[in-house]
């Protein structure tokens, strides 16, 4: 750091080049990273390129992906700050993500395992430590610190937003693995970069220096894709009365209080990060727009970005009043927000539900047979033998026939077309004649207007930035200092719980979809319950919070 860059206060006049490399190395980490998971359930549920997975399967592979994805952290972090250096750990964790980017693009199942096992490790050494590094840029104190976390936390998400887009363009042309091809050529540039700036990143004294408070705030801020935790004007400033206030709590009511927070986050976790696989499935399935459920994975950061400054304004506009509600209190709104999102969700499956099928729908309609769909079928009347030969019949490469494939309209034909010609191969032609018509009804596939999705996550986007970043902020100022470092981990544990509890996302294919999003909307807002009865506890448990 040369001395004309400093003031006389020894303060930075203005951003380093290495904040500007770190945003594109972090960018293009994250264009890899929602790459993959923009593709991953479609891709292993696709009966010609993937496996012919069903969406219980694909689900329970995602879910445990993510489980260990949020709790690498923990572990590459530490040997960051033990071992490696920031730098050097983000490195190995980037030839890590291109490593398993590029499995992905290989056609076999062992790829897929061995592609996550790289993911994993790669996300645990580059994603804490690539944070880190933006705050050790700027001294202890800097005025430019909060601002640099707001132009990287950008970074994120135009990275996460360009991603679906890019996917869904180059899968619809090329491929799957085309696809996770350029995912992994989007880590070769985030790399590439780092590597050539890597004399501007990093202060070369920083291993062993591992910085306190703030910085440690958002590093572990942004390790989760959260906003830095300049979102809110109550985490701003020195004023150290806040501090002074909750010392005089005892342990035991702030650890209490955390706990609180911890099961919240869990839930909090389950149900947002349906994003990935159920909400993908509904973009996909039943949301009228001639693009795949890929494209739906970019709606969240748009959401990000349009709505993180509005709202970082609104805080401060109450807050210059008197009026900012203390961090417990955004979290149960925020919570209630999510619990909207879903219900409002599962009133657009309702409608589409409720719609009246009929012959003049088939023609440029799609159709899938799944558990729910059976159900309908055997309340029908259609034989036990018969849907035992649907359920069971597999084609030459052993995927199933019929079973959860979506049979819709392209060049090859219609789906009425080709799911009445998969279901002749199967029973005879007597069968199909006489329950063609009670298959097509019933696994018909309502589809119902962009809005629903796109308003659903405005809401639940809005519910993100208000629970999110105060949860880490929180962890930081309650917890006594002698547990900080074991609570900021439990906060990584909750993540992980919650990111493992998506696996409810099993019962998509048997459960209607309406009462899917409405059990996960009243998860969410059982928790609203709970913070609104322990408000006035989780005040005194953390007061000036």
């Amino acid at each position: 750091m040369s001395a004309n860059e400093m003031t006389a206060s020894g303060d930075l006049k203005k951003h380093p080049i290495g904040l500007y490399a770190l945003f594109g190395t972090e960018m293009w980490e994250r264009f890899s990273f929602y790459s993959m998971l923009a593709l991953f359930t479609l891709y292993l549920q696709d009966p010609t390129e993937g496996f012919g997975w069903t969406p219980a399967q694909a689900t329970g592979l995602y879910a445990n992906y993510l489980m260990f994805v949020y709790a690498s952290p923990l572990i590459g972090g530490w040997i960051a700050d033990k071992v490696l250096g920031y730098r050097r750990a983000v490195m190995l964790g980037g030839f890590f993500f291109m490593a398993g980017h590029g499995l992905l693009s290989i056609p076999t199942l062992w790829a897929v395992y061995a592609a996550l096992t790289c993911l994993v490790i790669g996300n645990g050494f580059f994603k804490p430590n690539v944070s880190t590094m933006v705050g050790n840029l700027y001294p202890e104190g800097s005025h430019l610190k909060d601002r640099a976390y707001n132009i990287f936390y950008m970074g994120i998400n135009i990275g996460a937003f360009l991603a679906p887009i890019v996917m869904e363009i180059v899968r619809a042309n090329f491929g799957f693995h085309a696809a996770f091809a350029v995912a992994a050529f989007g880590m070769v540039i985030s790399v590439a970069i780092l590597w050539w700036f890597k004399n501007s990143v990093e202060d070369p004294d920083a291993l062993g220096r591992r910085q306190r408070g703030e910085s440690a705030v958002d590093a572990a801020a942004t390790a989760v894709d959260a906003p830095p935790h300049g979102v809110s004007s109550q985490d701003e400033g020195g004023d150290s009365e806040p501090t002074n206030l909750i010392d005089s709590i005892p342990d035991w009511k702030r650890i209490g209080a955390l706990l609180v927070v911890f099961a919240i986050v869990i839930v909090f976790w389950m149900v947002f990060h349906q994003n990935g696989s159920t909400l993908t499935y509904w973009a996909n399935d039943n949301t009228d727009w001639n693009v795949s459920g890929v494209i739906s994975n970019a709606i969240n950061p748009f959401w990000v970005v349009t709505l993180t400054f509005p709202l970082i304004w609104f805080w401060k506009y109450l807050d210059d009043r008197g009026k900012e509600p203390s961090t417990p209190a955004k979290m149960a709104i925020g919570m209630l927000l999510v619990a909207c999102s879903f219900f409002f969700l599962a009133y657009a499956a309702m409608r589409g539900e409720s719609q009246q099928v009929d012959k003049t729908m088939f023609g440029d309609g799609s159709f899938r047979v799944n558990e729910r769909v059976i159900g309908y079928l055997k309340d029908e009347g259609v034989p036990d033998d018969v849907l035992s030969k649907v359920q069971s019949a597999k084609n030459a490469d052993g995927k199933n026939a019929i079973l959860e494939v979506k049979f819709a309209k392209d060049d090859a034909g219609t789906g009425e077309q080709k799911f009445t010609e998969a279901l002749g191969k199967i029973i005879s032609a007597e069968q199909v004649e006489k329950h063609k018509s009670v298959f097509l009804t019933k696994a018909y596939q309502f589809q119902v207007s962009p809005f629903w999705l796109i308003f659903a996550y405005a809401i639940v986007t809005l519910g993100e930035l208000m629970l999110s970043p105060m949860g880490l902020s929180l962890v930081s100022k309650v917890a006594p200092v002698n547990k900080r470092g074991l609570l900021m981990g439990g906060w990584f544990v909750a993540t992980a719980i919650g990111n493992k509890l998506t696996m409810i996302g099993i019962y998509w294919s048997i459960w209607k979809q309406s009462s899917f999003f409405l059990v996960l909307g009243l998860m969410a807002f059982v928790m609203v319950i709970v913070l609104a009865i322990l408000l006035k506890p989780l005040k005194k448990a953390m007061p000036g919070v």
